[in-house]
This record gives C-alpha cells, structure tokens and sequence, in this order.
C-alpha cells in the first residue's frame, strides 16, 4: 500500500503538506478534504464554469506554493480561500455585472442553473441582497461571503485575508450594519415606485 493510500483521515492539513514535499501525492488528500468547499465558495461568487478553472488554479497555485505553508495552522482551509479570494481579484469587473443584471432583474443567481446548480441562500428574489453587496467595497464584499460561504472562523477569516482578528471582528459588525441598513432602505421602498439606485 502506498503512503498517500495509507494516510490516516486524522492527520491534520499542517502535517500532510510537510510531508507532500517529499511525496506529492500526498496533497491530493488536501485537495480531497477541501476541494468541494473551495469550488462551492467560488461557484457562488463567478458562476460554475469559470468556478471549474478557479478552482483548478487555487490547488495549482497551492501545490506550487506549499514549501510556505505556515505549519502552525493544522487546518489549510484559510490558506486555500486567501489563494482562491487572491485569484477572483482578476474577475472583478464581471463579478460586479453579474451583480448588477440579478438586481436589475430582480432575480437570485440561483435562478439561472447553467450558472449555478444549487441554491445560493444569501440572495433574495427580489434581488435586493445583490445591490446590497454592490454597495460594499471588493474587501467588504469578500470578507462577508467568506463568511456566509466559507464557514471560517474569524481567525480563519483573519488568515485568509491577511489581516488581524481584531479588525475581522470590526469590519464584520461594521458590513452587517450596512447590509442591515440597505436592506431595511431596500424594503421600505414602495415596489412599484422606481428605485434612486437602479
């Protein structure tokens, strides 16, 4: 029996990248763990076929990068979502047209299955929710769909994004409030009366 086949399910992340330095076959446990979560998040932000090429690129651009796994962390999912977060930068634009066209339309991106196939729960139908997270900053909008998305902690968050806990904690309550405000503006609106921001 081979090493990687041979690998317990109980060795942590940390300690499966160490030793996928010496036998990169080992990473595809790393892959096999967090694969799934990794594309689920992506998905939701592009759509499935460009999520398909992401996705691909952040376990590259991982096994590429492995010799600077911080081993201090046992759980790679924070460095994988920092890889994947670092990679839609490049989508942007279109990101925010995708956006834009669900508000206009006034439909949840799920609605469209050649994009998505399952149900995305942080969008609406009216397509409130989308011109919500249009009214945050890329950094804003990143950090809150990591965490509806991602299930990180705010340590985890904090690792992916490069930035201290403490500042997680604040820009979280900070971007709650805003969604809170918008969506509050968004509903008091009368729904046959135009909207200023359309």
């Amino acid at each position: 029996m081979t090493e990687s086949v041979a690998v317990s399910t109980r060795v942590r992340d940390a300690e499966l990248i160490a030793r996928s330095l010496v036998d990169g076959r080992l990473f595809e446990r790393v892959f096999d763990r967090h694969h799934a979560v990794v594309h689920r998040f992506l998905r939701a932000r592009v759509g499935l076929e460009v999520a398909d090429d992401l996705a691909s690129e952040v376990f590259t651009t991982a096994f590429r990068r492995r010799a600077a796994y911080d081993g201090s962390w046992p759980d790679a999912r924070p460095w994988l979502f920092g890889i994947a977060v670092n990679l839609l930068r490049a989508y942007r634009q279109s990101e925010e047209r995708r956006l834009r066209a669900y508000a206009r339309a006034g439909a949840e991106p799920a609605s469209n299955p050649g994009e998505l196939d399952g149900q995305v729960e942080a969008f609406d139908g009216r397509g409130d929710i989308s011109l919500a997270l249009l009214s945050l900053s890329q950094q804003d909008r990143d950090l809150i769909l990591l965490l509806a998305w991602g299930d990180l902690t705010y340590e985890q968050l904090g690792v992916a994004l490069e930035v201290p806990v403490g500042t997680v904690r604040s820009r979280i309550s900070r971007v709650r409030a805003l969604l809170r405000d918008r969506l509050e503006a968004s509903a008091s609106t009368p729904v046959g009366e135009a909207r200023s921001d359309r």
